[in-house]
C-alpha cells in the first residue's frame, strides 16, 4: 500500500435463488409475469410467503387474464430446485393458498391513462441509480462478485459438479479497498445448504476450490484472505423449511449491496406502473450510463414522485467529487436526454413484457443480457458526451 492512501472495508451480501426471501420473490414475479403475457396492461401488486409445505400469495391484481396461480406457483419453485418432499418444501405437495382482489379504483383513478390524464405514477417515494467503475458492468464490487459467488452455488448444484448441494445459500465478500479502488479480497463467507452425509471438511475443501478460487479476478484473493464456510458447522434445514421467507425481503441483495442509498421499495410482484420498480431501473440506466460516457467514475441518481403525478418531483445527481462537469450541469442534461414519465419510463425500457421472474434471481442490476436487462444498455453515453462538451 502507498504511503498516505486511505484504506478501508465494504462488505456485500447475496443470496440463492433457493434462499426462502427469493423463492417469494420468484413466485411473485413469476405470477406477474403470467398476467403480463396474457394482457400486457395487467396491474399487479402480488406478495408472497412461504414456509414449511406451505405458500401464501396475497395481492391487489386487475386484468384481463386468467392464470392458474397455483400452477405458477409450483413451476416455480419446482425450476429452483424444491422437489424432494424430505427436505420439508417441494413443488407437488406444498399447500398453496390465494387471497387476491382487484385493485383500488382511487389508485387507478390517478394512474390510468386517459383522454384527459397522463398516466401518474403509481405509488409515492424516491428511488435510486448507481454507477461506478469498480467493475466491467459499472456496478460495486463487492455485490457483483457476491452475486457471482451464488451464481456459481446454482451452477454447481443443477450440474451435479457438487451433488450435496442443495438450493438454499447465501455469500458475503468484504474488500479491501484503496484510495477507493478494490485491492484485495479480506474476507469470503459462504453458507450453503447441504445433505446429512458429507462432511464439514469436504464442503469446505470443495467450496474453495470450485466456487471461490474460480470467481475472483487473479491476484484479489491472497494468502490473507480469510474463508468462512458453513461458519455454523451445519446447513442441512434450509429453504422455506428452516426460515419463513417474504416478497420483498432483499432489497439491498437486489440493488447495489449497500454502497449509495435505497429509497425502501421492493421491486418483485408490482407491474412496471409502480414506480418502486420501473423508476429505479431508469435511474440505474442513467447512471450507468452517465459512468460509460465518462462524466464521472461514480454516480448516485435520485428521482422523486407523488402518486398520480407524470412528471418526477425531483432529480438529484450525486458524482461524489468525480465529475468531469458540475452535478447541476448532469442534471440539466438528464432532463434533456429522458423522458422520466411513468409512461415513457415503461415504453423505451419495454417493461410490459414477461420478463421479471429473471429480475428476481441474482440482483436487478449488472447483466449481460440487454434484451431482458434493457436499463443494463450504455446507448445514451455518447449522447451525454455530445451535450457536456467532451
Amino acid at each position: 500500500m502507498s504511503q498516505g492512501a486511505r484504506r478501508h472495508l465494504f462488505t456485500s451480501e447475496a443470496v440463492t435463488m433457493g434462499h426462502p426471501d427469493k423463492v417469494a420473490d420468484q413466485i411473485s414475479d413469476a405470477i406477474l409475469d403470467a398476467y403480463l403475457a396474457g394482457d400486457p396492461m395487467s396491474r399487479v401488486a402480488c406478495e408472497t410467503l412461504v414456509t414449511t409445505g406451505l405458500v401464501v400469495i396475497a395481492g391487489e391484481i386487475t386484468s384481463n387474464a386468467v392464470i392458474d396461480i397455483s400452477g405458477v406457483a409450483r413451476q416455480t419453485i419446482a425450476e429452483i430446485g424444491y422437489t424432494d418432499p424430505r427436505i420439508g418444501f417441494d413443488a407437488n405437495s406444498c399447500g398453496v393458498i390465494t387471497s387476491v382482489h382487484r385493485q383500488s379504483p382511487d389508485i387507478a383513478m390517478g394512474v390510468d391513462q386517459t383522454d384527459d390524464h397522463e398516466q401518474g405514477a403509481g405509488d409515492q417515494g424516491m428511488m435510486f441509480g448507481f454507477a461506478c467503475r469498480e467493475t466491467r458492468e459499472l456496478m460495486p464490487f463487492p455485490i457483483a462478485y457476491a452475486h457471482r459467488l451464488v451464481q456459481g452455488l446454482t451452477r454447481l448444484r443443477e450440474k451435479r459438479i457438487l451433488p450435496w448441494l442443495r438450493p438454499d445459500g447465501k455469500s458475503q465478500v468484504t474488500v479491501e479497498y484503496e484510495d477507493n479502488k478494490p485491492v484485495r479480497i479480506h474476507t469470503v463467507v459462504v453458507s450453503c445448504q447441504h445433505d446429512e452425509k458429507v462432511t464439514q471438511k469436504r464442503i469446505k475443501a470443495d467450496i474453495i476450490k470450485h466456487l471461490i478460487k474460480k470467481t475472483f479476478p487473479k491476484g484479489m484473493l491472497d494468502s490473507q484472505t480469510i474463508y468462512h464456510v458453513n461458519p455454523t458447522g451445519r446447513f442441512v434445514m434450509g429453504g422455506p423449511h428452516g426460515d419463513t421467507g417474504l416478497t420483498g425481503r432483499k432489497i439491498i441483495v437486489d440493488t447495489y449491496g449497500g454502497r449509495g442509498s435505497h429509497g425502501g421499495g421492493a421491486f418483485s410482484g408490482k407491474d412496471p406502473s409502480k414506480v418502486d420498480r420501473s423508476a429505479s431501473y431508469a435511474a440505474r440506466h442513467i447512471a450507468k450510463n452517465i459512468v460509460a460516457a465518462g462524466l464521472a467514475d461514480r454516480c448516485e441518481l435520485q428521482l422523486s414522485y407523488a402518486i398520480g403525478v407524470a412528471r418526477p418531483i425531483s432529480i438529484n445527481v450525486c458524482t461524489e467529487g468525480t465529475g468531469r462537469i458540475p452535478d447541476e450541469r448532469i442534471e440539466a442534461i438528464i432532463g434533456e436526454l429522458w423522458d422520466l414519465r411513468p409512461h415513457a419510463i415503461i415504453t423505451y425500457y419495454k417493461l410490459r413484457r414477461p420478463i421479471f421472474k429473471h429480475t428476481a434471481r441474482h440482483g436487478h442490476f449488472g447483466h449481460a443480457n440487454l434484451d431482458i436487462y434493457t436499463w443494463e444498455r450504455t446507448e445514451k453515453a455518447e449522447a451525454l458526451r455530445k451535450a457536456a462538451g467532451l
